[in-house]
């Protein structure tokens, strides 16, 4: 298997495991959106919560130019750490949620 593919394959298999942690609250289901012609893969939370509707990314990451860019992380402890447990180097993860500035001094890649 090609690095690229995976890649995918390991950020599939992480984010299909937050699909089956249930809410402790409200109606809420946990789905995963994969758009591997793109390298786009996101976590949704869908569904209502106190008479509210709750519809937004939790997790969204990006293949660009080799490198899987973090765009938004809304999990508790991070889906970087569990990207490096699943033998992806750090200099190939990008914290894009955090200014270049703030980048620079990260454990992972700047860009």
């Amino acid at each position: 298997m090609d690095t690229l593919e995976s890649y995918r394959q390991i950020i599939e298999n992480i984010l299909n495991e937050y699909t089956q942690i249930p809410y402790a609250y409200g109606d809420i289901q946990t789905e995963a959106v994969f758009d591997r012609k793109s390298d786009r893969y996101v976590l949704m939370n869908v569904g209502w919560d106190d008479g509210r509707r709750v519809h937004g990314s939790l997790v969204h990451i990006d293949i660009i130019d080799g490198k899987l860019w973090i765009q938004r992380d809304g999990t508790e402890d991070g889906v970087a750490p569990e990207l490096v447990r699943a033998g992806i180097p750090k200099d190939r993860i990008v914290l894009g949620f955090r200014s270049p500035e703030v980048r620079q001094y990260a454990e992972y890649a700047p860009a």
